[in-house]
């Protein structure tokens, strides 16, 4: 992150009174209401604000591009001194991928599956004629390298489902800067991210944009993160700018309530709940499980139960094996050694096995609700398919059963039930997810990362309802994620796992007070802080000045 702003000789990307609508029938709705930007070379600008605020539309925008259903009505985009919405279509494909790139959020969603992560990469700097397929190639590995991608040497030949979503991410930001881009869009990089892999990321992609000079706008729900990486931020709110500053006087002095609405969450934290019973019968006990993918073990002796009322939640970095034990307790992933117990009685390993009344008792809420409902199902029929296969009820009885599903996630049927998932915000999606769980009147769900796609206010009624949702059912959790804030928020114990191994457990009070385990111990003081000296001070204290400096002379 530069120390000082850039000088207006340097202007890269000038947008001016920018509009942009989205059709509703036949409607046209504003998303964005005559915001400007400006953006310098090697200057990173920081989009914040909650969901549905505009953030990467105004991203897209700033690339002369809009998704389907949406247009720019008025303004002008120019880069560097080239009017976007003005140029043909063949002057704007030669600056996409070449000068200008994009780092999508979901990078499962965005890489083609058909093949493998390496072609992609090198897909870009061929077509441009920026260097050969050899060439090309070679600097992927560079770039793996350089981002603390595992076997950088041959990570790059294997095909999108076979690494990890965080692996996966890192590859999409290596793939953007496969052309040494001058505009770079980060569309929540990180989001996917756990906290240790995050901070590689994060140092990596601010040491690159310093070495080559490159301008970013950084778009993010996550206000620690906008601290380390961002020059300047601007806040927007349901398509209108609210405020713009330097970064330090941002944080430190901001001037709307809105802004200061946004640093002042995360205050949501259960109360501790008294000990479970000696004597109580854990809703779902994993006892020493062991289970492999093809012939590599994966998960390493696993025991751990979660009781009635109770959220565990299991936190490690990308590959840890968080993931893989969920598998293994649905049954889509028997275990080689071990097994699993519903209310004290041995649960089929494989989920083929398992009767009708046991899979209604284990449910699972998706991280990434975008591709977890089907897009051209109605929200009445997504939620209505498990009501109906489980209960039994059909017709009205059915419709009125999902009714009181959607008043218990509080989104009125009368105005949803007949929406499509494209018609909903990110965090009305994660609900409709919550209420598809809760159809089969389940004991235990498995939520998978659900709010890490989504911003903190957002985030947090998510958080929320679902507090509510245990109080009120008596539901278990076990709740998969890498943001401790989310663990200090809902969880009753911690379950701390790494290559596969638990190395730590316990009650949440006892795991955030020393002594911790080392990796533990890791896990804590890797999570950003709303200090934008954080990141630098913390790779000083850890021998790095400069993640990726050993492999510059390289790239270059």
């Amino acid at each position: 992150m530069s120390q000082t702003t850039p000088k207006q000789d340097r202007l890269l990307v000038e947008m001016r009174d920018i509009h942009i609508e989205g059709r509703s029938d036949e409607t046209w709705i504003p998303i964005i209401k005559g915001v400007d930007l400006t953006l310098n070379r090697g200057e990173v600008l920081g989009l914040i604000g909650e969901s549905g605020a505009g953030k990467s539309t105004l991203g897209l925008a700033a690339m002369g591009f809009t998704r389907d259903g949406v247009r720019i009505s008025g303004g002008t985009v120019k880069f560097d001194g080239i009017d976007l919405l003005a140029a043909s279509s063949a002057k704007k494909r030669a600056l996409l991928g070449k000068r200008i790139a994009y780092v999508a959020q979901s990078a499962a969603a965005s890489f083609n599956p058909a093949h493998r992560i390496i072609d992609q990469h090198a897909e870009a700097p061929v077509q441009h004629g920026v260097m050969g397929r050899d060439e090309s190639e070679a600097d992927a590995i560079e770039l793996y390298e350089r981002l603390r991608l595992p076997n950088p040497d041959e990570i790059g030949f294997r095909y999108p489902h076979q690494v990890s979503g965080g692996q996966l991410q890192r590859a999409m930001t290596a793939m953007a800067m496969s052309c040494r881009p001058d505009l770079i869009i980060f569309d929540e990089p990180t989001t996917a991210l756990d906290v240790t892999t995050q901070i590689e990321v994060l140092a990596a992609i601010r040491d690159i944009v310093d070495q080559f000079d490159t301008a970013a706008i950084y778009i993010t729900h996550d206000l620690a993160v906008v601290a380390q990486m961002a020059d300047r931020v601007k806040v927007l709110l349901k398509g209108d700018e609210v405020e713009e500053a330097e970064t330090r006087e941002m944080l430190s002095h901001p001037q709307e309530d809105y802004t200061k609405s946004l640093w002042a969450v995360r205050s949501f934290e259960r109360p501790e709940k008294p000990p479970v019973a000696t004597d109580a019968v854990p809703v779902i006990s994993v006892q020493s499980v062991t289970a492999a993918y093809g012939k590599v073990d994966v998960l390493h002796g696993v025991s751990f139960d979660i009781h009635a009322g109770r959220t565990v939640a299991v936190v490690g970095e990308s590959g840890s094996g968080k993931s893989t034990a969920a598998r293994c307790i649905t049954g889509l992933l028997p275990p080689r050694i071990g097994h699993i117990e519903l209310d004290g009685v041995p649960l089929p390993l494989d989920y083929r096995k398992r009767s009708k009344d046991q899979l209604r008792q284990v449910q699972m809420i998706y991280q990434m609700a975008d591709t977890a409902l089907n897009p051209r199902q109605r929200i009445g029929d997504i939620i209505g398919r498990p009501v109906q296969f489980y209960t039994g009820l059909t017709g009205s009885a059915r419709r009125k059963r999902v009714a009181e599903l959607m008043d218990q996630i509080e989104l009125p049927a009368d105005q949803f039930i007949d929406r499509l998932p494209s018609e909903l915000s990110g965090g009305q999606k994660q609900r409709i997810g919550i209420a598809r769980a809760l159809a089969a009147e389940p004991k235990f769900i498995i939520c998978d990362e659900v709010t890490s796609a989504l911003d903190q206010l957002v985030a947090e009624g998510i958080l929320k309802l679902l507090a509510r949702l245990q109080d009120e059912l008596g539901l278990a959790y076990m709740f998969i994620t890498h943001d401790l804030a989310t663990v200090r928020a809902i969880a009753d114990e911690v379950v701390v796992m790494k290559d596969g191994e638990v190395v730590e457990q316990g009650r949440k009070t006892e795991m955030f007070k020393p002594p911790h385990h080392p990796y533990t111990d890791l896990l804590l003081s890797s999570v950003p802080e709303m200090d934008p000296d954080w990141l630098t001070e913390l790779l000083a204290e850890r021998g790095v000045d400069n993640i990726g400096d050993a492999a510059v002379d390289k790239i270059n």
